[in-house]
């Protein structure tokens, strides 16, 4: 289908999820990250870069020779792994001195996580090598920001609660939503430092007023309906009416959902 080395077959999954839409997933890794390339007629944007244990550059390469700008969700090492394989990088203007070396997690750390399961890692990876993306960003943006594609225009929305500078991207004309880690069918984390609930709440109930018709998550299973934003926005309003919108709260099962406090 696409010119892509066998290595890179095995460790990406490809989908097209429309005629100018790719997702492009890690689901051999217990994230399961979801990246997305959009392409217009004189840009393409890629959102997110995954793990970074493979060359998901060489992936967009063989998909589209449009020049590229790497649209980060939000600074987390699953998310911004790829970064270095792009020269144009767009980061929300809350998060962009997590990549001029103020990661706030440490190295040791994020080595577990990414090792925390079993993994078949492509060749040549060694996990003891990793190292979280640092660099600086050729692009700093706010709430609203909206990125030309040419033809298609997608907006940056400022969700916070996950992580301080967290953005949602949404396309009006097409009623999609790329979620982040606001909106998934899995665990909702807001339970570390570097997390708030309430703002969490908050995002929730904004990305609520849009138009949306297909929400595409940053992990886990690609297929959500868009019912699941009120799903969350309801759990999310039961914890705060029960006063349990606080970190140490616990974990809240929501049956096709959790959410971490």
């Amino acid at each position: 289908m696409w010119a892509v080395s066998s290595d890179m077959k095995n460790w990406f999954t490809i989908e097209q999820l429309d005629g100018d839409t790719f997702a492009i997933s890690e689901y051999r890794h217990w994230e399961e990250t979801h990246c997305y390339l959009l392409l217009g007629s004189e840009r393409a944007l890629l959102i997110d870069t995954g793990l970074g244990v493979a060359d998901i550059g060489a992936v967009v390469r063989a998909l589209t020779r449009l020049p590229v700008t790497a649209a980060t969700t939000h600074v987390h090492w699953d998310h911004i792994g790829g970064h270095g394989c792009f020269d144009h990088i767009a980061v929300h203007e809350l998060e962009q001195h997590w990549l001029r070396g103020q990661f706030p997690l440490p190295l040791a750390v994020v080595r577990g996580n990414l090792t925390a399961k079993p993994c078949a890692f492509p060749k040549g990876f060694d996990p003891e090598r990793y190292q979280v993306f640092q660099g600086a960003p050729q692009l700093v943006f706010g709430d609203g920001f909206q990125f030309d594609l040419g033809g298609r225009v997608v907006t940056a929305v400022h969700t916070p609660g996950h992580s301080p500078g967290h953005c949602c991207f949404y396309e009006g004309e097409r009623g999609y939503l790329y979620s982040g880690d606001l909106a998934y069918l899995g665990c909702l984390d807001a339970f570390y430092p570097t997390t708030d609930p309430r703002q969490f709440f908050e995002s929730v109930q904004k990305i609520s007023r849009l138009s949306v018709q297909k929400v595409l998550p940053g992990h886990h299973q690609l297929d959500v309906p868009a019912s699941l934003i009120g799903e969350i926005e309801a759990a999310f309003r039961r914890l705060s009416e029960d006063g349990k919108l606080r970190q140490g709260s616990g974990v809240f099962d929501f049956g096709v959902f959790q959410i971490h406090i």
